[in-house]
């Protein structure tokens, strides 16, 4: 009988039948199955209704699992009886009627036996419990004959102990008393019509285990009793020691603790630190995060779980996703494809239903049953991130690249690149795969920095271009970028454009003739090279007689630094001068800086810089050994500038120092204000109106080169600099104003987002505003700036004073009003 829809385990039964509900890493049913192999019965015929196809697509003819096994599908509900009646052209002998979604170890052998013995119509195996209520109750002589039947009774109705397990021995002469055309039941209606006419029914009370598995709480239960082996069930898995049972191709660090009793499955990862205690069942290729803690939790397949997260006595969906430091209380249950953000607590006993999303930060007190806590779209501040091969597969990226590529015309041109890592590696493939299907033709430059990846997009006969790499700070996740054929990130009208046809799997399939193709354009670095050097006075760096030290942060650099640095003439130490992706993880940009510094200092050299691993961005080292900050760096490449000449043009974001405002003042220069994002920042790089745009994360724009972050080309530019002017390094940053910037996060629901704005904006409405991104208040020594994140459910505050602690303290009170806000 598997027709159940098993309405009291939602959400775990929202999208999938009770009996395919994983117990022990195995569908009920699978379970119920081996029972009756195990007795000796070879030929099952399967009831089916809510989401038969899934059912029958596993089980199949039941061949697999050695037996012979055939379906009987219910269109409208028909009761047990019914559905029994529906499958009668099977049924020409005795047969045994059996639940498959619960969980026992009865002895079927000695139920058959018993009814053999006692020639009865109908054997009912019984079994004794302690709280009978929420069962149909039996009532039997002395010889194991029934008197009658007491459904769902009340105490006062209590007079027995023993209760129908939904286990019948039933001989073909029963479809007697079965009518047709309507749902029917066996205890309510045709055991009593049977022992009306004085037909006997016998009951067998059973020694072994039943349970229903009919509540949430029984569900957890039921793996509690097969962890500490009560019923006669096999785990997924072989046993390493007593009570853990370890599935193939798992991966259980050194570190973690399995305190067990614990089932872990197939192809599972527990990374360093983590933590399952007491009965904890995790599905086949589950992944959990260091330093992460499960208690009394069962994690369905293909799930993962964030670094610093605890469950404790919850069930987690297939496909769940937990970020970081998640907590979910007693009670927790996770419906399939569930997504949380991090630091997000559900407290106890919430049910979140499928597909749903959780925000970042949220504190879930009530279910979520239709809404979502929290929106989520693919394209993020910096492109497209994820965990790989959790959120970023090969599948995923295949799709999202012929939803790109779906956006050009067919038989264009792309460029593709990727760092070291096999991560980016295999994306980058799953993202030429997607193209070609598209009818567009990639140009692998196989592994190649960011800037140089713009550079080919440019000057080649491309129409967009992608890199894939692993995030900064975060070695298990990658980042996809898209460029238009300028170079620069994708706006955000295409950003959007390429998410509708992804979500509604609306790609351009080219026939087979014009499938696209693959290219390996030659002489990219020579053709970067030359422009850089074309686009300053080389001969004035090499009579400047340079001496540098660098550090390529075991990045994508290294293959582009040699090239350039031949045509330059300086003196030069590198350290890191290779590509390593083990490295990168664990390569520290301010550790790096201080070495540089170290060596700069040992050596006498000019100036040192560090390039981060996408050679995006740099950090600066003056001839003293002191490390620029990002800000410090921005004014000091600023002042070199517009020294040039007058009637310089600047792009800034809004939250830039006030000393790079006053320098532009100073000299007579204009400063165009962007928003806070790279990509707007590019944008108005690439307008043409700017003569330089800078970042405050290191990154800089010389647009006439190329319009996009580019450490290297700005390394070479500060060189053409500084042998223009003749001056030390030292020199310039010594002269330049501290800078003092705070900032803190805020959490803020996205709903009331807008509130926070609006109620800003009318606080200052008396105030010298600047309304480029976020509200911008402006004071006589310095400004506050209140930003809503466009990802997450944070409202960033930023503010400038004359000394730190005057900034920290402007900052924290504006922090305080928005959080009274709230409230």
């Amino acid at each position: 009988m598997a027709g159940g829809e098993g309405t009291r385990l939602r959400p775990l039964t929202s999208n999938q039948p009770k009996p395919m509900l994983p117990m022990a890493n195995r569908p009920m049913m699978e379970h119920v199955v081996a029972l009756l192999r195990g007795h000796g019965f070879d030929e099952i015929v399967v009831t089916v209704a809510f989401m038969a196809n899934v059912i029958r697509s596993y089980f199949d003819d039941g061949s697999e699992f050695g037996v012979r096994m055939v379906y009987a599908t219910e269109e409208t509900p028909l009761g047990t009886a019914g559905s029994v009646l529906n499958a009668r052209d099977e049924l020409d002998e005795r047969f045994l009627v059996i639940s498959g979604d619960v969980l026992t170890d009865i002895d079927l052998e000695a139920l058959m036996d018993h009814h053999g013995q006692r020639g009865a119509l109908a054997t009912i195996a019984l079994k004794r419990v302690e709280d009978p209520l929420e069962f149909g109750i039996v009532i039997t002589r002395d010889d194991g004959s029934i008197e009658r039947f007491l459904e769902k009774p009340t105490w006062g109705q209590v007079f027995s102990d023993t209760i129908n397990t939904g286990i019948y021995v039933l001989e073909p002469e029963v479809f007697d008393y079965i009518p047709e055309g309507r749902p029917v039941d066996f205890s309510g209606e045709v055991f009593p019509a049977v022992l009306a006419e004085g037909r006997p029914i016998q009951g067998f009370v059973a020694e072994g285990y039943w349970e229903d598995v009919g509540t949430l709480e029984a569900y957890l239960r039921a793996h509690q009793d097969i962890l500490d082996q009560r019923v006669q069930v096999q785990p997924a898995g072989f046993p390493i020691r007593p009570g853990v049972w370890l599935g193939k191709g798992a991966d259980v660090h050194p570190s973690a603790e399995v305190a067990g009793p614990a089932v872990i499955g197939d192809n599972c990862s527990i990374g360093p630190g983590a933590s399952l205690g007491e009965y904890c069942v995790v599905g086949a290729n589950v992944r959990i995060g260091e330093n992460a803690a499960l208690q009394r939790t069962v994690v369905h397949d293909n799930g993962f779980v964030g670094s610093g997260t605890r469950l404790d006595g919850c069930v987690i969906g297939r496909s769940c996703d937990l970020r970081q430091n998640v907590r979910c209380e007693e009670g927790v249950v996770l419906g399939d494809e569930t997504f949380v953000g991090a630091h997000a607590v559900i407290k106890s006993g919430v049910k979140v239903y499928p597909f749903k999303t959780v925000e970042t930060g949220a504190i879930i007190n009530t279910s979520i049953v239709w809404e979502s806590r929290g929106a989520r779209t693919l394209f993020g501040r910096l492109g497209i991130q994820g965990l790989a091969n959790v959120d970023i597969s090969p599948e995923l990226v295949m799709r999202l690249s012929m939803a790109w590529a779906s956006t050009l015309e067919k038989g264009s041109t792309v460029t593709a690149s990727r760092d070291t890592s096999r991560a980016a590696r295999v994306l980058k493939r799953a993202v030429m795969v997607g193209c070609n299907a598209a009818g567009v033709h990639v140009e692998d430059l196989e592994v190649a920095t960011v800037p140089v990846t713009r550079f080919q997009v440019r000057t080649g006969s491309g129409l967009g271009g992608v890199t894939v790499r692993l995030a900064e700070g975060d070695s298990q996740s990658v980042l996809l970028r898209f460029f238009d054929q300028d170079g620069i990130d994708v706006a955000e009208a295409t950003q959007r454009k390429i998410e509708r046809l992804y979500h509604r799997e609306e790609f351009r399939r080219a026939l087979a003739s014009d499938i696209g193709d693959i290219g390996f354009p030659p002489r990219t670095l020579e053709l970067y090279t030359a422009a850089l050097i074309d686009a300053v006075d080389v001969g004035a760096i090499a009579e400047a007689g340079f001496k540098i030290v660098l550090d390529y942060s075991f990045g994508t650099a290294s293959f582009v630094m040699p090239n350039v640095l031949a045509k330059l003439g300086a003196e030069v130490l590198v350290v890191n001068p290779y590509a390593a992706t083990a490295a990168v993880v664990s390569s520290d940009r301010r550790a790096a800086a201080a070495n540089v510094a170290e060596l700069v200092r040992a050596s006498g050299a000019h100036l040192g810089a560090v390039i981060d691993p996408g050679a995006e961005r740099l950090t600066l080292v003056d001839d003293e050994g002191r490390v620029l900050s990002d800000d410090e760096a921005l004014v000091l490449l600023l002042g070199l500038v517009v020294a040039q000449g007058s009637g310089r043009s600047v792009a800034l974001p809004v939250a830039a120092p006030r000393a790079a405002e006053r320098l532009l003042a100073e000299a007579g220069a204009k400063v165009v204000w962007t928003k806070l994002s790279a990509t707007h920042l590019m944008e108005v790089a690439s307008s043409g109106a700017v003569d330089f745009a800078a970042s405050q994360m290191g990154g800089f724009i010389f647009p006439r080169f190329l319009p996009a972050f580019d450490a290297v080309g700005t390394f070479v530019h500060l060189l053409a600099l500084l042998a223009a002017g003749g001056q030390r390094m030292a020199k310039l940053s010594g002269d330049l104003a501290p800078v003092h910037i705070a900032h803190e996060e805020v959490v803020t629901p996205w709903e009331q987002k807008g509130t926070v704005m609006r109620r800003t904006l009318e606080r200052a409405k008396d105030r010298s505003t600047v309304l480029v991104d976020g509200v911008k208040v402006l004071d006589g020594d310095g400004w506050s700036l209140v930003v809503p994140d466009p990802e997450e459910p944070v409202t960033h505050v930023w503010a400038e004073a004359p000394s730190e602690a005057e900034a920290r303290s402007r900052v924290q009170e504006q922090a305080v009003r928005i959080r009274q806000m709230l409230h």
